[in-house]
């Protein structure tokens, strides 16, 4: 799996909550599986243990 990209879901995310009309968890759910995760919470709970276990920034 390759590390998500967080620009691409957050500006995702933005387009489809404000020009889709989608809620704000439903368009960031969509920008999460337009990166391969089930939801948003998928998404970031992944993002969390690979900053926590690969120490992103050491």
């Amino acid at each position: 799996m390759f590390i998500p990209d967080i620009y691409d879901f957050e500006e995702r995310a933005a387009i489809a909550e404000y020009e889709g009309g989608l809620s704000r968890r439903e368009a960031e759910d969509l920008a999460a599986q337009c990166q391969g995760f089930r939801d948003a919470e998928h998404y970031w709970q992944w993002l969390a243990d690979y900053v926590l276990t690969k120490r992103i920034g050491r």
